[in-house]
């Protein structure tokens, strides 16, 4: 059965050809010829990408409501996006994260950098966690769903739909299961020694952030006998790290108390109760709070959300972060370290690490840089794309 050919869409002649054939996967709206046919597509709509001369580029998915209007998805114009075309895909991914991992916890797909545009989907041993970002995966979901359970054999597939890149591409919220039955309890995850609680269903975004995991493991190298202090703990993250690699204490804070039960009960399930501590609170007030109580710790983490998500925010976020490092540092003991993460797109490592150094300075404190981490390596990025790098770990010595 011949396919019916695909619409069409071409770059203007300003648009970067070249880019896209070097492996540049977006369009934006303003490099696109949006005549009334092009805008008139359905969100999602597949299309054939040409170049201004009229050269067929690829297959792309268009998106007339979002800024980013055309994606890459195949570099064949002639591409048929059925269960088998997302098979080879996740084929492909999984062999990575096989190869990674002994157990079967990891990001399975990250967008862009994993062939699969605006997709994001989560493994939790037997359940995965599917967040499409982006209007063709909503509308391609089911080949997605069949074969994802076809290359990994996972029994439970959740749909768990929300956020700021939905919004941006007009699309609702939305949770649903697609295959199998959801988990009743929180899923364990063992990870760096420690085992973290997973809400897939309720928790935020797929329920665990993967990508810290070596930023964890280096906070626990640090750890031994030392007090912790997580800041945004989430579920534990760097505190049940830490724990497992021999911590003294760990005080968990977070604005959260749904994730604060579940790091407590990650902390049951390591048999660490003993030293483990949570507090429910706005992080600059406990860090204010913290120093009046006269605490100190050895290691302090602050892995707060994203203070400038995008440009518009970005020196708002930079002065955050400042604060940040500022409060945390006047809690550091001599000698002790301080960890400070950042998952904003928009503020680059170097800005980032200059308004950490600032905070600190502006606490009075001296410091030297010992360890820069990113996401792991089941968080791929794609050289041709910095948005996908978008993780920073900076510890300091102070």
């Amino acid at each position: 059965m011949n396919m019916p050919p695909y619409p069409t869409v071409r770059l203007m002649p300003k648009g970067d050809a070249r880019a896209i054939r070097h492996g540049y996967p977006w369009v934006y709206a303003n490099e696109l010829v949006t005549d009334r046919r092009t805008k008139g597509l359905t969100p999602g709509a597949l299309a054939v990408l040409e170049d201004a001369n009229r050269v067929p580029l690829g297959l792309v998915t268009v998106n007339p409501a979002s800024k980013i209007i055309c994606r890459m998805l195949d570099r064949d114009p002639e591409a048929v996006i059925d269960t088998a075309w997302f098979a080879a895909k996740l084929t492909r991914t999984l062999a990575h994260r096989a190869r990674l991992y002994d157990q079967p916890f990891y990001r399975l797909v990250h967008a862009e950098a994993d062939g699969l545009p605006g997709v994001v989907i989560d493994r939790f041993g037997d359940v995965a966690v599917i967040q499409p970002n982006a209007a063709w995966a909503d509308a391609l979901i089911e080949p997605l769903t069949d074969a994802l359970v076809q290359v990994t054999g996972v029994t439970t597939v959740i749909l768990n739909a929300a956020g700021r890149a939905r919004s941006l591409e007009g699309l609702d919220d939305r949770m649903a299961v697609l295959r199998g039955t959801a988990p009743e309890a929180a899923i364990p995850v063992p990870m760096n020694g420690a085992t973290y609680m997973a809400d897939v269903t309720g928790g935020q975004k797929t329920g665990l952030f993967f990508d810290q995991r070596p930023n964890h493991a280096f906070a626990a190298s640090l750890a031994r006998d030392a007090r912790v202090l997580d800041m945004f703990s989430h579920v534990g993250g760097f505190g049940l790290a830490t724990l497992a690699a021999g911590a003294a204490s760990v005080l968990a804070v977070d604005g959260s108390e749904p994730a604060l039960t579940l790091a407590a009960q990650g902390a049951a399930a390591m048999g660490v109760t003993d030293r483990f501590t949570t507090r429910k609170g706005d992080a600059f007030e406990v860090l204010e709070a913290l120093a009046t109580e006269g605490e100190t710790f050895d290691l302090v983490v602050c892995d707060p959300p994203a203070f400038a998500p995008g440009k518009a925010s970005l020196e708002a976020g930079l002065r955050a972060y400042e604060r940040i490092a500022r409060l945390a540092a006047a809690l550091v003991k001599d000698g002790g370290y301080l960890m400070l993460c950042s998952c904003s797109h928009a503020a680059d490592l170097t800005r980032f690490r200059n308004a950490s150094a600032r905070g600190i300075g502006r606490a009075g404190r001296r410091s030297q840089v010992i360890q820069t981490g990113f996401a792991g390596p089941d968080h791929p990025l794609l050289p041709h794309l910095a948005e996908s790098g978008y993780l920073k770990a900076v510890t300091f010595r102070l």
